[in-house]
């Protein structure tokens, strides 16, 4: 066939960047946060997780989801779960980068906020690879915490899990060089609601990894099957909600044989579709007491705190991919006789994408902080971090759909076939607001903060106030919330508003603190005195200076 046209003004896809490089707004939070040690890494991993094959892996990944396998040839049972390569790639490039439990092996000033880092650049590429990852990095505190109590699950699981090492064979854990962790909490009439659960765990003894016990029933969302342990929630006393205990279940028993977890079937998800989530049934499964009988919630609620910041993270690293794709089409498709970066509307939409992305990584990257402060005892970290790490998971998760939508617009129809990577994004986008608690259960739980610890309050408050006097506008705003904090009557009803107040005055002291006065005052004009800004992206006043914070935003 001969030709019939002569291919012009399509823009050149987005790869062969060093995603750590183009973002002056991360490199400049992950030292302003105490990790300026680890820009190497996150220099040598922006550049491998920027390039074209690492795009190509997601995306094949993507395309060819995993595959259960119920039985094997001969009609054995087994249960696993089939992954195409590219999938073990992207594994293997976080794992072997240690976003799964670095702050736990090399425990030092800002590791949190260098896994954090290395987290959000990775959520820019490929995020169904974020579960496993970010269940194994949640469990391990669970595990250290408890070590003194099941010291042979320590000994001979703690090693495998802190390994740089992917192993993705199915044999018991002596056998392996690296594991993964994962957990399974909700059932099918409970949901949230997990002290509505009715899996029963019975005392079977002592046993290899401490007491031992054999679980009955179910999970209806049973993250990563193809892991190599799982915490998961059973009853211990069937007729009290107060028996739920918290339980180690790990896939091959210590016998050598597979553990009797049944996967019934794997979840057809909107997206997140190289991801396995699945459904599963124990059949009186073996596995050992993690922590106090009837302690079960307290006991994997650390687990919970971890997997929530990740949420918030994973959200504010998907805004920053959908940016960069929408920034770089525009400024190399020309419309009306010009590019798109340069024409007024547009660079209205483009800044002001740009300032609710800068805000929510400069809100996880401190986030972290807060998080290494807590694991040194730090008071007022720990207490920060109690607070902001429901509302940073409620505000940025909610945030998430709107600007995806708006920077897939950016490319147009373009952005809307499967070819780009905006479509994968966009289903990804609605996810972490729902797991690891909705954005109801979120706000609930800044209540609850606020209520169970009164010094909560004053801590946010300390935090809030740090930059009174270097913007008007942020001093007004932070003034009617602080005087709202202090009310005792805060009604349910009103939790969303205050968890949404709470995350934007956050970002407005963090970014007068370390962003550019241009970016700083746009941000504080538009998102925080009522009806200087619209109900879309786009709308920033007339008198906002773009140019500067469309530059920042990717440094090409």
């Amino acid at each position: 066939m001969s030709a019939t046209h002569e291919v012009l003004n399509q823009s050149t896809p987005f790869v062969d960047r060093n995603l750590f490089g183009v973002d002056p707004a991360l490199r400049e939070a992950v030292t302003r946060n105490g990790a300026g040690w680890a820009d190497a890494q996150l220099t040598e991993l922006g550049a491998r997780l920027g390039s074209a094959e690492v795009a190509e892996w997601a995306r094949l990944a993507n395309v060819f989801a995993p595959q259960l396998r119920n039985f094997d040839r001969s009609g054995r049972r087994i249960d696993e779960v089939e992954f195409h390569p590219a999938w073990h790639q992207v594994m293997r490039l976080m794992i072997g980068a240690g976003v799964h439990a670095d702050p736990w092996a090399e425990p030092r000033q800002g590791a949190q906020v260098a896994r954090a880092a290395k987290y959000l650049l990775c959520s820019q590429v490929e995020n169904g690879a974020q579960c496993p990852i970010t269940m194994t990095y949640a469990v391990v505190p669970v595990m250290q915490r408890f070590a003194a109590a099941t010291p042979a699950i320590a000994r001979d699981w703690l090693p495998r899990i802190l390994s740089h090492t992917y192993d993705p064979a199915s044999r018991p854990i002596e056998g392996k060089h690296g594991a993964l962790l994962g957990m399974g909490m909700t059932e099918k009439q409970g949901g949230s609601d997990v002290r509505a659960n009715t899996t029963f765990a019975a005392v079977a003894g002592r046993g290899e990894w401490g007491e031992r016990y054999v679980i009955t029933g179910h999970k209806w969302f049973f993250s990563a099957p193809q892991c190599d342990a799982h915490l998961v929630l059973a009853q211990t006393d069937p007729g009290s909600p107060a028996g739920l205990s918290c339980f180690f279940l790990p896939r091959w028993r210590a016998d050598g044989t597979r553990n009797r977890v049944f996967v019934q079937r794997l979840k057809d998800k909107l997206g997140n579709k190289s991801n396995a989530s699945s459904e599963v049934e124990f059949d009186g499964a073996e596995a050992y007491l993690v922590g106090e009988v009837g302690r079960g919630v307290p006991t994997i609620l650390e687990m919970g705190n971890h997997t929530r910041m990740d949420c918030a993270i994973g959200s504010a690293g998907i805004m920053r991919a959908v940016l960069t794709h929408a920034l770089h089409h525009a400024r190399e498709r020309r419309a009306f006789g010009r590019l798109l970066a340069e024409q007024p509307l547009m660079r209205n939409v483009l800044a002001d994408l740009a300032l609710e992305v800068e805000a929510a990584t400069t809100l996880v990257l401190r986030l972290a902080r807060a998080f290494d402060g807590r694991h040194a005892h730090v008071e007022h970290e720990a207490l920060l971090a109690r607070v902001l790490t429901p509302a940073a998971k409620y505000w940025i998760c909610k945030r998430l759909p709107a600007v995806a939508v708006e920077a897939m617009e950016v490319m147009g129809g373009n952005g809307y076939v499967e070819e780009n990577p905006f479509a994968r994004f966009y289903r990804e986008a609605p996810l972490n607001s729902i797991w690891e608690g909705s954005g109801n259960v979120m706000c609930l739980d800044v209540l609850r903060a606020f209520g169970k610890t009164p010094s909560v309050r004053a801590a946010l408050i300390v935090e809030i106030q740090a930059a009174r006097g270097a913007n008007r506008l942020l001093d007004a705003f932070s003034a009617t919330l602080v005087d709202d904090l202090a009310r005792t009557d805060i009604d349910e009803s009103e939790a969303r508003s205050l968890t949404e107040r709470i995350a934007l005055a956050v970002q407005g002291t963090l970014l007068v603190q370390g962003a550019p006065r241009t970016t700083s005052d746009a941000f504080c004009a538009s998102r925080l005195v009522p009806g200087a800004w619209g109900r879309t992206f786009g709308t920033l006043g007339k008198g906002v200076d773009v140019g500067p914070i469309i530059a920042r935003a990717l440094v090409e």
